[in-house]
């Protein structure tokens, strides 16, 4: 069986899925970055979620080599689903270049004016903003907004891309919820699996859970994030298998919740070409 090594451990990778070979304005190019931080190529723009780029945070530490700065180059648009600051981290908001826009939950942009960030949209679940070719619409989600240790707190968003060929969710960080079945249809789902520690909490997704939010979302591709990445500092090789096995147990119990779901997964800081 094809495997892959990652911090010393080993795990099975699901079976590769056969390159896509029709026109490349038919598919979406993803890089994983780690944790909740993805560009997404939509629209003749580069958007950036949920941007967290530093090794170290807080108290976790990247478990990753350190990210290129090639990587998030060129960033037209930051989406930020919610305030907690493992998914607004305002140093690495600082390390963009340029000014791209910012989509916010409502309610963060005094937040981020205050620290000199302008082009800041804030929306409302069920708002949209038109930015070029791509509209944003911002979508529920179940999960808390409280910003630690003082505020504020906003509500907790996911956002549907779409260009004028695909409609791409991201779906933040949330817990399962009915109303992911009136999303429409989606080429691609950009799911949380996991998160920072050998256990979660309530208001996220796990390997199951996800498998069974494809039940309700329907895309034609799955591209598990929000693991591997981070991990408690100090906490030694404490279940750190949580760290490596998230991803093959979504693609397993996906494989039975929605079959027609082809799942595509990536080590943080790797490329998924031609995702449709």
């Amino acid at each position: 069986m094809e495997r892959f090594e990652i911090l010393g451990t080993q795990a099975p990778v699901a079976p590769a899925v056969p390159a896509y070979h029709g026109a490349v304005e038919d598919s979406t190019g993803i890089d994983f970055l780690g944790h909740a931080t993805v560009v997404v190529e939509i629209g003749g723009l580069r958007v950036l979620t949920d941007p967290v780029l530093r090794p170290h945070l807080a108290f976790l530490e990247r478990q990753t080599t350190p990210l290129h700065a090639d990587l998030y180059a060129g960033i037209d648009v930051v989406l930020v689903s919610h305030l907690h600051w493992d998914h607004l981290d305002l140093p690495s908001l600082r390390r963009l270049a340029g000014t791209p826009e910012i989509v916010v939950p409502r309610g963060a942009g005094p937040l981020l004016a205050r620290r000199g960030f302008g082009r800041v949209h804030e929306l409302d679940a069920g708002d949209s903003v038109a930015l070029g070719d791509l509209r944003v619409t911002a979508t529920p989600a179940l999960h808390g907004g409280f910003r630690p240790p003082f505020g504020p707190t906003t509500a907790s968003l996911g956002y549907l891309l779409e260009d004028a060929l695909r409609r791409v969710y991201f779906a933040g960080d949330t817990d399962l919820f009915p109303g992911m079945a009136d999303l429409g249809e989606l080429d691609v789902a950009l799911l949380p699996i996991w998160g920072w520690g050998p256990r979660l909490g309530p208001g996220h997704l796990d390997p199951y859970r996800a498998a069974e939010a494809l039940r309700l979302l329907r895309p034609r591709t799955a591209v598990p994030i929000h693991w591997g990445t981070y991990w408690l500092r100090g906490a030694g090789r404490v279940l750190r298998q949580r760290l490596v096995n998230p991803p093959h147990e979504f693609a397993a119990y996906a494989a039975v919740s929605a079959p027609d779901v082809i799942v595509r997964a990536a080590l943080p800081g790797e490329r998924l070409e031609r995702i449709r």
